[in-house]
């Protein structure tokens, strides 16, 4: 492993870069905050992807994206004296002190669940005026769920035992299937959205990311979906030209390989 001044130099080299990479670039020199937007997130979900492949280089990798992401961004904040990597360095510094005082004041925690739920609390004192203030609004819809969940179960707001939250899961499975019976498609989505909702909390009781747990399934399912394409090409067939029996047949197969 490199060393702390090694580090640190890497790093440097990194500002180095950037600066020249602004200076001379036609593209680098273009770019402003909001032209950035959408290729960090993008930049997110691919170290998201190599994070469930378990592919460490490529976490590696995809670490160096992010990281250029948020010099650049810092560079161009420095630009208009708005701020720069120092004062964002700086600033998420002073946050983890002061949001772990049991680490860096005398405050003493027992668990990891009083550590989550003095962050909350602290976060109030900071100003904020609601806990789900740090949930972004563009966060994807499930990945919101789960952290509105949490941010509610860091103060407290949550239910105490794993069946009870099952049994949630089924009084909404029940009141969906009136719906559907009822027919009203307005209600249906709405009664729909409360069960995800609830299976969504049921995953956090059960300690599971429902994110990573349905990522993982898409996974599944287009491997071995590819699987029954390839197999119905060796027969010199198209899934168009076989029925669900015949499909059926090379699922099974793809299922045993997993």
């Amino acid at each position: 492993m490199n060393s702390r001044a090694s580090q640190l130099a890497s790093f440097d080299r990194l500002l180095t870069i950037m600066e020249e990479l602004r200076l001379k670039c036609p593209w680098d020199k273009k770019q402003t905050i909001q032209t950035l937007r959408h290729l960090t997130i993008e930049e997110t979900y691919e170290l998201g992807d190599a994070i469930l492949d378990n592919d460490l280089d490529e976490v590696r990798n995809e670490l160096g994206d992010l990281l250029l992401h948020i010099v650049f961004y810092a560079k161009i904040g420095s630009e208009t004296d708005s701020f720069d990597i120092g004062d964002v360095i700086n600033g998420i510094c002073e946050k983890l002190i002061n949001r772990h005082p049991h680490i860096y004041g005398d405050v003493t925690v027992s668990n990891e669940e009083e550590v989550k739920q003095n962050w909350e609390k602290i976060k109030l004192k900071e100003g904020k005026i609601s806990v789900l203030e740090g949930v972004p609004k563009s966060l994807p819809a499930l990945v919101k769920a789960n952290r509105i969940q949490d941010k509610v179960a860091g103060v407290g707001f949550d239910w105490e035992e794993p069946e009870q939250v099952f049994e949630k899961v089924q009084e909404e499975l029940a009141e969906l299937q009136q719906e559907v019976k009822a027919g009203d498609r307005d209600k249906i989505e709405a009664e729909f959205g409360d069960v995800l909702f609830s299976m969504i909390n049921y995953s956090r009781f059960l300690g599971i990311n429902p994110e990573n747990a349905l990522e993982r399934t898409n996974k599944k399912f287009s491997k071995r979906f590819k699987y029954l394409e390839a197999e119905a090409l060796k027969e010199g067939k198209s899934l168009q030209d076989m029925n669900l029996k015949e499909m059926d047949v090379h699922w099974e197969a793809a299922k045993k390989i997993d």
